[in-house]
């Protein structure tokens, strides 16, 4: 056996190990680098949530949900629209003036919104943090007064809101529902958790 074959034999011994060990040290690395970046969970518990409103239709409310929180997005029908100033004496705080849970400048309006057609809010009561239930037709039902106009009621202690999420006045809840951040993207894009653009 020459002394050539025999480095031949090493070099290629060498080289299959010094790959091996690369792709080892490369296994080894993914995992601890990862550890270093936020976990997925992490990233979407703050995450902005981009949301397709095209077949909400008039009167249909959705649910999505941001920072584990629930996020309705209702649109209202013109006629509900139309309806929230006539029920400003009736509310703790019709303007959202209020500073406890801050209303975005764009949402300190009668409607609490950028499009009054379109409302946005985190659907937990500002009382004890239950989630009000939908009471959308206007007229007399259990635990309702029997001129109701359409809103929310806080099953646990009975906290209303309107469909702007403004509370009646002389309810456990201290505050209007919670306006969280967002714009629109389009007509039917919206964005929650931001609200300037980049």
């Amino acid at each position: 056996m020459s002394n050539s074959t025999v480095d031949a034999s090493k070099r290629t011994w060498l080289i299959a190990s010094s790959c091996a060990g690369a792709v080892g040290a490369g296994f080894v690395a993914v995992p601890f680098v990862s550890s270093f970046q936020p976990s997925e969970r992490a990233k979407a518990a703050g995450a902005p949530v981009e949301v397709d409103i095209t077949a909400l239709r008039p009167g249909e409310k959705m649910t999505v949900e941001w920072r584990g929180k629930p996020v309705w997005i209702m649109r209202r029908t013109p006629e509900q629209v139309a309806a929230l100033p006539k029920l400003d004496a009736q509310l703790a705080d019709p303007m959202s003036e209020r500073t406890a849970y801050p209303t975005p400048e764009y949402a300190r309006n009668e409607a609490r919104s950028i499009k009054p057609e379109f409302f946005v809010a985190v659907g937990i009561c500002s009382h004890l943090g239950c989630s009000p239930s939908d009471k959308l037709q206007p007229g007399p039902q259990p635990s309702l007064p029997d001129d109701w106009q359409g809103g929310f009621l806080c099953p646990c202690h009975g906290s209303t809101f309107d469909l702007a999420g403004r509370v009646y006045k002389n309810k456990p809840a201290p505050d209007n529902l919670e306006v969280p951040p967002h714009m629109y993207l389009s007509d039917t894009r919206l964005v929650i958790g931001e609200d300037k653009k980049a």
